[in-house]
């Protein structure tokens, strides 16, 4: 992930260029130029007033203490250079423009003011639950149709680094000697994948809510994973410089001919400076063990009036109409999870808390989209059903993964590794149980 220390070179170039510190990058770039209740769990979010919650069913309108706008667009307050934000129809937006004093600045999500940006009134929308009649399995949905996710335009890349560890059974990348949780085996690449067709559903294709405009220049992707977001927005603006950044080089060989790729770490000081117009993160706050040190490198080679956006997910299970006991088997899995990651320094329940991170860090314009996405096919609208089954074939091909360094690291047995996956695996098939996660979407901008 991360040090940005290649030069982009002509587009009918490939090659393979090896950076100080053992940083690799892949580059054939054009040169452009730079420019609880006891039976059930509630949301925090629902009532923390600096976040705006929305879900994408469409037949949904929720109350709100702020002002409404249903079932259409709206747009974001004009920026330098960009244009709106392109808030995905039929996703209700609910909005209330900051103009008193800060309140509290603590890091529980609820720090706000005029100058840090847009303060979000209540809301708590809920996902209506599907009749015996609506109920589905898993025939309903063909998860091999839906978006393209292949390039229009491709050209070659190599990386040098591919040194990894073996345990139980998983591969681990070493760039660096990490000790990173979550292997990075051909298992994990194709869930990864998975999730990104998966977002694409709940945000009808959409890839950034930042308002980019047409033609931004420099985009950078930190921990690109299998680099497919930045694939896909090195087609969606080919006059771009798409640069993806990950400590694994598991990117693929074929690239668009704008998009090329860095090995290296993102908590490490980065060379850019004042020349990105995006930067664009996605499940990464809750695995960045020093965020503040990452945000101040994005701070930093951000041009003034650039953006950057976190799209994450806040592993904790929520349940809103008491289908789901204070002892449900996946809630247990995740409360285990969260003990598990804080053993490699990591919090999994960060993303409900980055504005604070955000305005400390100098940024302003801090904006927030949080929607509710469904574990399983229990949702009546059939969009979120099909995100539902997706989010659950998620938890399904983790397990394995959790079973290994993080519950090594709670000092769990096999026999216990088993018996937590084999409840959590039953009640996953339930669909009376109306579970979900909050997937938060923070952009925010350097001032000019």
């Amino acid at each position: 992930m991360k040090s940005l220390r290649s030069k982009f070179f002509h587009p009918k170039m490939t090659m393979t260029s090896s950076a100080a510190n053992g940083a690799t990058a892949t580059s054939n770039a054009p040169n452009t130029t730079s420019a609880q209740r006891p039976s059930a769990v509630r949301d925090p979010a629902a009532v923390e007033d600096s976040v705006e919650t929305s879900t994408s069913a469409p037949d949904e309108v929720a109350n709100t203490t702020s002002n409404t706008v249903p079932d259409a667009p709206r747009q974001a307050p004009q920026a330098p250079q960009a244009q709106e934000v392109p808030l995905l129809a039929p996703t209700t937006t609910y909005e209330q423009q900051a103009t008193t004093a800060p309140s509290s600045s603590s890091y529980n999500g609820s720090h706000n003011d005029g100058h840090h940006g847009r303060h979000y009134g209540h809301h708590h929308d809920n996902i209506e639950a599907a009749g015996h009649d609506d109920a589905s399995d898993s025939d309903e949905f063909s998860l091999t149709e839906g978006y393209e996710t292949r390039s229009t335009g491709s050209t070659s890349a190599t990386s040098s680094i591919y040194a990894h560890t073996y345990e139980h059974g998983r591969r681990y990348q070493t760039y660096k000697n990490s000790r990173y949780p979550i292997p990075n085996d051909d298992a994990e690449l194709s869930r990864e994948d998975m999730k990104h067709a998966m977002l694409l559903e709940l945000l009808d294709g959409q890839l950034a809510f930042a308002p980019l405009g047409k033609n931004p220049q420099n985009i950078l992707d930190i921990g690109t994973g299998t680099g497919i977001w930045a694939i896909d927005a090195g087609d969606r603006w080919p006059m771009a410089r798409v640069r993806g950044m990950d400590i694994s080089p598991v990117q693929p060989i074929w690239v668009p001919p704008n998009v090329d790729f860095l090995v290296d770490d993102c908590e490490q000081e980065w060379l850019m400076r004042g020349e990105v117009d995006y930067a664009h993160f996605r499940f990464m706050a809750t695995v960045l063990k020093n965020l503040p040190v990452v945000l101040g490198h994005a701070f930093d080679a951000l041009k003034p009036g650039g953006w950057i956006e976190f799209q994450e997910l806040n592993c904790e299970v929520f349940c809103d109409d008491e289908t789901m006991p204070a002892d449900d088997p996946v809630k247990v899995l995740y409360d285990l999870t969260q003990k598990a990651f804080a053993k490699f320094n990591m919090n999994i329940t960060m993303p409900k808390i980055l504005k604070q991170y955000l305005a400390d860090a100098g940024f302003v314009n801090i904006q927030c989209v949080v929607k509710k996405v469904p574990i399983g096919v229990w949702a009546k609208d059939k969009t979120l059903r099909l995100v539902g089954m997706y989010q659950k074939m998620a938890i399904l091909e983790i397990m394995q993964a959790l079973a290994g360094r993080p519950f090594d690291a709670l000092g769990l047995d096999q026999v216990q590794k088993e018996m937590i996956m084999m409840e959590a695996r039953k009640g996953l098939e339930n669909p009376r149980v109306h579970r979900y996660f909050n997937y938060y979407f923070w952009f925010a901008q350097k001032p000019l």
